[in-house]
């Protein structure tokens, strides 16, 4: 056990992360999309939810950086099961620009090399959907990572992205191509998602639960070390993982560009959440004990590879 990862474990702060999902998912954000604007107001909610994730971030200390990718929105087709009722675009449908926003804490010896923190900040665009499960709960989560990190001086550099999944085409597409552009060295990419959405058994016995899913093996060291982290700290998530046929998700955005070694970290798999991408992903039904325990595993994760020297 590392006494100085230990005691950032510490001051993960859950009340940081309620308020930023409350904030974020219900006051003074019902949702986060482009092609809603609350009333009265001169800018959609996503853009309102990403003014709200700039200003939180150079409160750390940040530098803030946007990457702008033309979108639009899924259409809602009811003939679906409820949590799948959405459908591609047409071409004639509205396009939107949605912003990938970038931070990062610098590496003191080893800038160069890179670990990758990411999250969707986005809600469903095609139906009225909180999102507070999906993906609120990462959005906080990473958040709340570059508030601890800021005050710590890693031998790695830290990046922070916060994307976008709801709208066509993921926005993590344009960063995982950047990515590749600029030669970056990618060292561990670790996508938040969903992190307290357990399944009704699982809160139901109070169980607090992780799954890391990996697609090349290349990615299972990391969903290993997970497992590690969780022993090491007592952390006492029931950790599982899972290799996927194919990738999915953000992480899945990497896979395709190259970068084997992308993992998420999400609460349960296959989903159990009931309220999945409906207008019931209330901040109410967040489970903040669950995303805190997972918050710190992955903090302890990223720590780890981020203070080592080797």
């Amino acid at each position: 056990m590392n006494d100085h990862i230990s005691n950032l474990l510490g001051q993960v702060n859950g009340q940081n992360m309620h308020d930023t999902i409350f904030y974020l998912s219900k006051d003074p954000l019902p949702f986060r999309k482009l092609n809603y604007t609350r009333p009265g107001k001169d800018k959609c909610s996503l853009y309102e939810a990403d003014d709200y994730l700039q200003a939180q971030l150079e409160s750390f200390g940040y530098t803030v950086q946007k990457e702008d990718v033309q979108v639009q929105a899924f259409r809602c087709d009811t003939s679906k099961p409820k949590a799948h009722q959405y459908s591609s675009p047409i071409p004639e449908d509205p396009w939107y620009t949605a912003y990938n926003l970038y931070a990062e804490k610098k590496g003191t010896t080893t800038p160069e090399e890179i670990i990758l923190l990411l999250a969707h900040k986005d809600s469903q665009s095609w139906v009225d959907s909180p999102g507070a499960n999906d993906n609120g709960v990462g959005t906080a989560a990473v958040l709340e990572l570059a508030r601890v990190i800021s005050t710590c001086n890693p031998n790695r550099t830290i990046r922070f992205l916060f994307c976008n999944e709801e709208h066509k085409p993921w926005t993590s597409v344009t960063a995982a191509e950047r990515a590749i552009e600029r030669g970056d060295n990618l060292v561990a990419i670790f996508n938040l998602d969903g992190l307290s959405r357990g399944t009704p058994e699982d809160k139901a016995t109070g169980r607090k639960t992780n799954v890391t899913l990996f697609t090349e093996p290349e990615g299972e060291r990391f969903a290993d070390l997970m497992h590690d982290m969780n022993e090491t700290y007592h952390l006492g998530l029931h950790q599982r993982k899972m290799q996927r046929e194919r990738p999915g998700d953000d992480d899945g955005s990497f896979v395709k560009a190259g970068f084997k070694h992308a993992i998420i970290n999400i609460g349960s798999y296959p989903y159990g959440d009931p309220h999945y991408h409906t207008e019931q992903d209330h901040p109410e039904n967040v489970d903040i004990e669950n995303l805190i325990l997972s918050t710190q595993l992955s903090l302890a994760a990223t720590l780890h590879i981020a203070l080592d020297d080797d």
